[in-house]
């Protein structure tokens, strides 16, 4: 690589090493960046529930891989599945008080991650850092 700033490498490599350090304090947990994904979008919503066809939706998969996301978050007790009370048909998923509790343990990590990444930029560098990841990911 002839190139300091080739900035494709630069953030595949960063979002490489996020990804392995992800991987590596979720296993640890038995988890998945996906059924992490799963609770916070849970987490978020107002009566910390939501249709299984948005889950889909939100986590751009197949409904099967939804399922099995949903499935496997439910075996261990982070969510609960149930018919819609407006109808039957429509199943949603619901966050569990261990689920809120996993929220609460993830995004501590991801703010120490985060704080870790950023660890070597001044409060002047970083807010010009986030101001030109935000200006980037608007352009694509």
């Amino acid at each position: 690589m002839n190139n300091t700033y080739d900035c494709g490498f630069l953030i595949k490599h960063i979002h490489d090493a996020l990804q392995r350090d992800a991987n590596n304090a979720l296993r640890a947990k038995d988890l998945t960046i996906s059924q992490v994904k799963v609770l916070l979008l849970l987490e978020d919503m107002p009566r910390r529930e939501m249709s299984l066809k948005e889950l889909e939706r939100q986590l751009h998969v197949a409904q099967s891989t939804a399922a099995g996301i949903v499935v496997r978050l439910e075996q261990k007790g982070f969510v609960e599945a149930l018919g819609s009370a407006e109808d039957k048909r429509i199943k949603m998923v619901r966050l569990t008080d261990a689920g809120l509790a996993c929220c609460a343990d993830s995004q501590l990590h991801m703010k120490q991650t985060e704080q870790r990444l950023l660890s070597g930029l001044t409060e002047e560098e970083r807010i010009l850092f986030g101001s030109l990841l935000q200006k980037v990911s608007e352009t694509l």
